[in-house]
């Protein structure tokens, strides 16, 4: 081994046990880092309408989010997302457009999927995530409404962030 090689050794095991001693969780460790796949801009167009979701990845403790659907050329509905780690659970936390923020707790979480609930919440209680592919997710807001149980689904396909939904005019 070069010296360069037993320096760079000797570092990493000192951070590594730095941060041990310190309590400090690892860069990469932890149940939020596990969603570093929804990281990036996602869409769907159906109908005449493009829904649009932009999350930023993992990084101090949260994972932030904004998301809109357009129809007819005109912002209908919106809303800013957060997740964070509370009590040892991940929390979603949505703020939308002409309603009140609500909170969902993680009940599920795989490598490919997240699963959050609020029981008390009146439509949707439960909202779930699933990675199908590299470039394809499933979003799924579900629950009870009128006592029928109502899912409703999003695929959605990666996209460029910034990049202007199909058909709208680009500058």
């Amino acid at each position: 081994m070069s010296w360069r090689g037993a320096f760079l050794l000797a570092a990493g095991v000192t951070v590594a046990t730095a941060a041990a001693a310190s309590g400090a969780e690892p860069v990469g460790a932890g149940p939020l880092n596990r969603l570093g796949w929804l990281a990036g801009c996602w869409q769907q167009e159906k109908s005449g309408r493009v829904t649009q979701e932009q999350w930023m990845a993992p990084l101090g403790g949260t994972m932030l989010g904004v998301g809109r659907i357009v129809s007819g050329g005109r912002t209908v509905e919106y809303e800013y997302l957060h997740i964070e780690e509370k009590d040892g659970a991940l929390v979603y936390t949505a703020h939308p457009s002409g309603q009140p923020s609500d909170s969902f707790r993680q009940i599920e979480i795989t490598d490919d999927k997240i699963v959050f609930a609020n029981p008390e919440h009146d439509f949707p209680q439960r909202i779930r995530y699933t990675r199908v592919g590299p470039d394809s997710l499933l979003a799924q807001i579900e629950g009870e409404r009128n006592g029928a149980t109502r899912v409703i689904d999003y695929p959605m396909a990666r996209v460029a962030c910034g990049a202007a939904a199909a058909g709208e005019a680009r500058h």
